[in-house]
């Protein structure tokens, strides 16, 4: 992982550490905090609802989080969305190992929104951050080294130590997010920024002259609204993945975690090749890759019936997924101009993370509609073949209308 910018750019080097501990931390619940919902019920609307809940956040808090990126020291925030993320996983913890309560379920739903809260808070400026503490010659490199930690530390290392954890005990993972958390807090409030010179707007003045910059970029818009449709039908799949792998699949927590690995490296193999890609053949082609590559992913999975066979259509998701991010993150942050890159990211994000919620109910709901009908192993399918089909329908619609070269 070393590279010539991590060497010579202290400020990089402290916020790339703070993230791969966060995103290790983060590993550790997108495995334990579903499979700790699954030892609540086994009611797919319900185990849908806590998914949902975690996301919700990014459709209500978004907007006022970009403002608040841009009106605040962005490395104070940071540090203490992580502290107060910290506080929140230990009240999660708490609830693990408490006895069994008929509504222990909603209170996980309840601990999930609030976790989401700090989530959209800290990723929205530590994205936005980032133009700040790395030359704009650079972004595509910080940005790929960034997710590519990310996915080693969130998705390839996390969910299968998870799954190991899980059998010493459901709140071991939560108990070591903590400590990541907490540790990744000091990392970041190590980082020396000039200060920035503070907005004289008041809050509403402020995210309206976002929006406007949002509504009068046509372009931008439209990418937001594709990533907002592709994050909802990635979520309505994510909900019912880990039923799919039990029910379907039969995968136990240490199988599934292996699964999440795979799908891991393929990101960790986007993130790698997304700036070498973009040079060689350049952003507008990388753009269609990566919409094809979730449509053959998905079609795999929704027809497969082995856990490899699964794992290797998630590797090649993954994959497209990191070159979509790495091309869009690092063209949107020199589109947009410093002082309202806050403010404009997060209504970007609003567009494209707030659907996050709806996509992880509808896919709960839809199993739900069908089982009855056709069965759960049918059932279980349809979303990601739903899925499949949908993003065809947007590969068209880039072709026409989301032009970034």
């Amino acid at each position: 992982m070393a590279s010539p910018l991590l060497i010579r750019n202290r400020n990089y080097r402290l916020l790339f550490t703070a993230g791969a501990l966060t995103n290790l931390g983060d590993g550790f619940i997108l495995l334990a905090l579903p499979w700790l919902a699954t030892l609540m019920t086994r009611d797919p609307v319900a185990i849908a609802a806590v998914a949902a809940a975690g996301r919700l956040p990014w459709l209500f808090f978004a907007l006022p989080a970009g403002v608040i990126a841009d009106m605040t020291d962005r490395r104070k925030l940071i540090a203490r969305a992580d502290l107060l993320r910290a506080m929140i996983v230990m009240a999660i913890l708490m609830l693990a190992v408490s006895a069994p309560t008929p509504g222990a379920i909603w209170a996980l739903a309840g601990l999930a929104f609030i976790l989401g809260s700090a989530e959209v808070i800290r990723d929205n400026a530590a994205q936005t951050i980032l133009p700040d503490i790395v030359a704009g010659s650079d972004l595509e490199t910080a940005n790929g080294q960034l997710w590519t930690a990310e996915q080693l530390t969130g998705q390839f290392i996390g969910p299968p130590l998870a799954g190991l954890l899980i059998a010493a005990g459901i709140a071991v993972p939560f108990g070591l997010d903590v400590v990541a958390l907490v540790l990744a807090a000091g990392f970041v409030w190590l980082i020396k920024l000039s200060p920035r010179a503070p907005l004289r707007q008041s809050f509403g003045k402020a995210l309206l002259e976002g929006i406007a910059f949002m509504r009068s970029d046509r372009l931008l818009l439209r990418l937001a609204i594709v990533l907002g449709i592709a994050n909802f039908l990635a979520t309505a799949t994510i909900t019912v993945q880990i039923l799919f792998a039990q029910d379907v699949l039969a995968l136990s927590a240490t199988e599934y975690g292996l699964v999440l690995s795979i799908a891991a490296l393929g990101a960790v193999t986007g993130s790698l090749i997304a700036p070498r890609l973009t040079r060689l053949i350049g952003v507008q082609p990388c753009l269609y890759l990566s919409i094809a590559g979730w449509a053959a992913g998905y079609a795999v999975i929704g027809l497969s019936n082995s856990g490899i066979v699964m794992a290797s259509a998630l590797f090649v998701v993954m994959t497209a997924a990191m070159v979509w991010n790495v091309i869009t993150v690092s063209w949107r942050q020199r589109r947009i101009p410093s002082d309202l890159l806050g403010r404009v990211n997060s209504i970007y994000r609003c567009f494209g993370w707030g659907s996050m919620p709806l996509g992880a109910l509808t896919g709960g709901v839809l199993v739900a509609l069908l089982e009855g009908d056709l069965g759960r192993d049918l059932a279980l399918r349809a979303p990601f073949l739903m899925s499949a089909i949908c993003c065809i329908i947007l590969l068209i619609y880039a072709a026409f209308w989301l032009r970034l070269d």
